[in-house]
Order: structure tokens, then C-alpha cells, then sequence
């Protein structure tokens, strides 16, 4: 379980005995004065525990909206998965599965970078745009492989 938080914010339970990242930032695409940004060292974070998740089960990835914050952690997580992945398909993807999905370009740029992906995850999220206006996020799954076609 990755709950991607605001400083002041209380962490929900998480279930018994499951693994849990922690990460605490204001949900800002450029650094602010008097806020805390995303950072590399907290998205190199959320990428190791990605790529030590050995749960059989999905890995549940959330923030206070599901705008944000936490589909930027999907699309840089399903990157970093399938590092043959186009980054296109998988921003494609992630609008299917969420159109109110806006994610933090902060975040995508720190992945990027870390994922040596030359910009093309940048552009690909650039590319989907933002997302519609929504009062409230809804759950999403976004595989981190593509899903195979046959039955």
C-alpha cells in the first residue's frame, strides 16, 4: 500500500500485516514557499517499493483526491515495471481506466529522470492532458503490463 499524503495529514489504517509506504507532500507541480514538493528522494522511494512488491494481490496506490498525486505514482510505477513499455501506451491506459486523472507533473518529471526516460514520459502525460473536473476522485486500476488480448 502506497498512501501518498499531505504533511498534516492523518494516515487511514492500513490492513494487517501488508506493506506500506508513507509519503508526505503537498500536492504542487513546482516547488512553493511554505509547502513541501515532491522530491527524488521520495519518488525514488515509491519506485524501490514498487519494484519490491511481491504481493500476489494489486498494489493499492492512494492520495486524498485520486486526482493527482496518486495517478502520477501509477503511470511512473507502471513505467518502471515494463521498462520496454511505451510511455505513451501507458498514459493512453491510465485515461481509460481514470478520466478525471490529472497527474502531478512534478512527480512525472522526477520519474522521468530517475527512469531515464529522455522525456517521454513528460510528453506522453502531456499528452493526456488534464483531466475532467470531477468533485472527488474515483478508484482506478491501471495494470503494470499491458493485458494480454487472449482468452
Amino acid at each position: 500500500m502506497v498512501s501518498l499524503l499531505s504533511p498534516d495529514q492523518e494516515a487511514p489504517p492500513a490492513p494487517a500485516g501488508m506493506p506500506r509506504l508513507i509519503l508526505r507532500f503537498h500536492d504542487i507541480a513546482a516547488p512553493r514557499e511554505g509547502l513541501i514538493a515532491p522530491n527524488r528522494a521520495m519518488v525514488t522511494d515509491l519506485l524501490a517499493f514498487g519494484a519490491a512488491w511481491r504481493n500476489p494481490g494489486p498494489l493499492l496506490i492512494h492520495c486524498w483526491m485520486g486526482v493527482s498525486r496518486s495517478p502520477a505514482a501509477a503511470l511512473g510505477l507502471a513505467c518502471a515495471l515494463d521498462p520496454t513499455r511505451d510511455e505513451v501506451e501507458v498514459a493512453a491506459a491510465l485515461r481509460q481506466a481514470s478520466p478525471i486523472a490529472t497527474p502531478n507533473r512534478l512527480m512525472i518529471a522526477l520519474a522521468d529522470d530517475l527512469l531515464h526516460r529522455e522525456g517521454r514520459l513528460i510528453a506522453a502525460a502531456a499528452q493526456i492532458g488534464r483531466g475532467l473536473e470531477a468533485p472527488h476522485g474515483t478508484g482506478f486500476r491501471l495494470a503494470a503490463r499491458p493485458q494480454s488480448k487472449s482468452a
